[in-house]
């Protein structure tokens, strides 16, 4: 590690920086009686202080690159999104069948969902290795070229083992791109951007899963094999605008910083942070925090190396929100939704064009849910957000749950106000469930996790996603089969025990940089660091210039 920053002052890639220049003063208080003054409590007043004096023009050119660079990251999710909705459809068609003759249920329909699953699992420890050693652009654009070369071979097939071997290689891509997709995307945001660039990413499923049902949707009424070949010819789509526009995009400046370039790192962080100015505050914060907490002998230059997640307080404490985000995100109820028409013949609705319709207003409701929290991440408290979230989503279950025990002790006798609340229930369940867990599905594991392990554990957490998405899609219609409704009580309580370990275990990182989240972890108990709070003293103008410490600090 170099000479502390508290020392002396450094050039780093043509910009002079000292503790001294992004320290807040410290003081009892006494600036607050100035005329206009006010006090604030924030969560690091260095953080604060830098963004009241570095405004980011959001109109800029710049600031529009960077929602290009955001938007191609977006386009990753959406290729993972358009296959949540795609095969249940295509399996469907009468054409489909007819050069496959699979079936709509059985051993070679799960064969055919599953070997997506397992390829993205077999790919992510390679998604780790690649975005870590030639950056996040070449993952995405590597992660495009893959799902495209899958599409190829499914969209071709006239063999059953062909199309099989089509649907592996593209989950391989979808793991190569969402490895790489999300780490660019925090990687690149400003600080009080952070949690927008991510969620916005996050949402990317949705802004696939819409239009993949309404193509399909569309497509069905085509009399030819074309009927199922477009809809997998277009997965390729937002693939195509990666491949073409990440040749047009910044590298991110953590992995610029992490391999030795850092000049071209902090030209990035002048240009799209700073509005263009070497002297900005939050340049300067952002360039101290980052070259002395990045290491570039770090783990992401030992591919198989794993150990700090498991031989350092620090490592423990972040892999465990990665595995808690990871599982409670795909098991809190929402896996039910493989199995919506399903549930809504459970609750009384039986006509297959009202199930689909019902379909896609669940899927419209849930997307606009998630869009609404987007809106407001960077100024919600994610842990706040995870417990009171996860605790409606159980009380919105146990209502969908009990109204539908009440319908099926109506038998055929139905009464449309019953039925029209376990509806109801189970659409605000969806909005509850998008609202608190999409966005931060991928917020939480990006900011828990440092640069130099970023790829490994988004790579870990992409295969306990998709393990446990396996265990909901093969679980689910044997539970749904067997005990009907009374299965939903199983995510009423587990969305209770969820609550619960959030509360006790989940570390805040709202309104921290990255870099500063490594002092959080590396406390006794991270929860109740990630909780402290700054008090400052903003004058009239917005400039912070006083950090009130008390004797009792």
């Amino acid at each position: 590690m170099s000479e502390s920053l508290e020392e002396k002052e450094v050039n780093v890639g043509g910009v002079l920086v000292s503790h001294e220049q992004v320290a807040v003063q410290e003081g009892t208080g006494a600036t607050a009686r100035a005329s206009g003054a006010k006090a604030k409590v924030v969560h690091n007043a260095e953080l604060y202080a830098a963004i009241q004096e570095t405004k980011i023009d959001y109109k800029s050119r710049n600031s529009i690159h960077l929602y290009f660079s955001i938007f191609l990251a977006f386009c990753c999710a959406c290729a993972n999104g358009y296959d949540g909705s795609l095969l249940t459809g295509v399996v469907a068609m009468e054409h489909f069948q007819n050069t496959f003759h699979s079936g709509k249920t059985g051993t070679l329909v799960a064969i055919m969902f599953s070997l997506y699953t397992v390829g993205a699992m077999v790919g992510s420890p390679f998604a780790a290795v690649l975005s870590d050693k030639w950056g996040r652009r070449v993952g995405m654009f590597s992660g495009a070229v893959v799902i495209t070369i899958g599409m190829v071979i499914a969209a071709t097939a006239f063999t059953i083992v062909q199309f099989i071997i089509g649907r592996f290689v593209l989950g391989f891509g979808i793991s190569i791109m969402t490895v790489a997709a999300p780490a660019y995307a925090v990687e690149i945001a400003p600080p009080h951007w952070r949690g927008r660039a991510t969620g916005f990413y996050n949402c990317g499923w949705f802004g696939g899963s819409i239009p993949a049902a309404a193509v399909v949707y569309g497509c069905n009424r085509i009399d030819s094999d074309y009927s199922w070949r477009i809809p997998l010819i277009v997965q390729a789509l937002a693939c195509v605008v990666v491949l073409f526009g990440v040749w047009f995009i910044p590298e991110s400046p953590r992995f610029l910083m992490a391999n030795g370039r850092e000049e071209e790192a902090v030209a990035f962080l002048v240009k799209y942070h700073g509005n263009s100015d070497p002297q900005s505050r939050l340049v300067k914060l952002e360039v101290e925090e980052m070259r002395e907490g990045i290491r570039q002998d770090g783990i992401d230059k030992r591919p198989l190396d794993y150990r700090p997640f498991l031989f350092s307080h620090s490592g423990r404490w972040r892999i465990a929100q990665v595995l808690m985000i990871s599982i409670f995100g795909q098991f809190s109820g929402n896996g039910l939704g493989y199995f919506n028409t399903t549930i809504f013949e459970i609750i009384g609705v039986t006509s297959v064009e009202q199930q689909l319709a019902y379909n896609l207003l669940n899927s419209v409701l849930s997307a606009v849910g998630a869009l609404t929290a987007v809106a407001f991440t960077d100024m919600m408290p994610r842990r706040k957000v995870l417990v009171f979230g996860t605790f409606a989503c159980a009380a919105a279950l146990a209502t969908n749950s009990g109204l539908s025990a009440a319908l099926d002790a109506q038998g055929d006798n139905i009464k449309d106000s019953y039925a029209r609340g376990a509806l109801a229930s189970y659409f605000l369940f969806n909005i509850i469930f998008s609202f608190t867990y999409t966005p931060l599905q991928g917020v939480i594991p990006t900011e828990a996790l440092e640069t130099t392990t970023r790829a490994k554990g988004l790579a870990f957490s992409s295969v306990i996603i998709y393990a446990v998405g396996f265990i909901n899609q093969f679980a689910g219609p044997i539970a749904l089969g067997n005990i009907g409704y009374k299965y939903i009580y199983v995510f009423v309580g587990w969305d209770v025990v969820e609550t619960i370990i959030w509360y006790f275990f989940g570390v805040e990182s709202q309104g921290r940089t990255l870099e500063q989240l490594e002092w959080v972890y590396n406390q006794p108990n991270p929860v109740k660091a990630s909780l402290h709070v700054d008090k400052v003293i903003v004058q009239a103008d917005g400039k912070v210039v006083e950090k009130v410490v008390t004797s009792n600090a």
